[in-house]
């Protein structure tokens, strides 16, 4: 079943607030860079402290470089503000080795299903309504930058999708807001 996006900014933000209140700050940071990188959960359980912080300078580095599972494709992705304030507040409580790590000693990252029961678990508790998991993270950056003007042929390359209708999915358009470019465009 395909998922939506989260198409309000205060529901995504209580979204991410709800674990930053529990102190929970892997949850935290799993909603915050799974909205701003796009990536999918695949490729965001992998991301290591290395991919984003560079030990020799002491810095966290302005962009990540992520080889997807699914294409095989090369990304770089530049990391916001919002990104690394959120990787500030993560990084004094890291566990080292995996970004997303679970909560055993053998230091490997959190499962995809595991992902998926944070994801639920905070919507349902903050009854944000519509098909969401881990994939609306992904969906949301397009959403939300198709609303801000960003080209959605721009999406597609962000994407990584071999195909514009891929993305035009992922944008998560409804009729009501298709039918508003219909009523507001006034040419004469």
């Amino acid at each position: 079943m395909a998922t939506d996006p989260i198409r309000s900014k205060q529901q995504l933000k209580a979204m991410a607030d709800y674990w930053l209140k529990q102190g929970n700050f892997r949850n935290y940071i799993l909603i915050i860079l799974g909205v701003y990188t796009a990536l999918r959960v695949s490729d965001l359980l992998k991301l290591r402290d290395e991919d984003v912080y560079d030990f020799k300078f002491g810095a966290f580095r302005s962009h990540i470089t992520v080889t997807e599972e699914k294409t095989g494709k090369t990304r770089v992705i530049a990391l916001n503000k919002k990104a690394i304030y959120a990787l500030r507040l993560w990084f004094p409580h890291r566990r080292g080795g995996f970004i997303f790590a679970n909560n055993r000693k053998n230091k490997s990252a959190i499962s995809r299903i595991q992902a998926w029961r944070i994801i639920k678990e905070t919507a349902t508790e903050l009854r944000i309504s519509g098909r969401i998991a881990c994939h609306s993270l992904r969906k949301t950056f397009g959403y939300f930058a198709c609303k801000a003007g960003v080209s959605p042929v721009m999406l597609m390359g962000v994407y990584n999708h071999s195909s514009f209708d891929i993305t035009k999915l992922y944008l998560g358009i409804t009729q009501e807001e298709i039918d508003e470019v219909y009523t507001s465009v006034m040419l004469m």
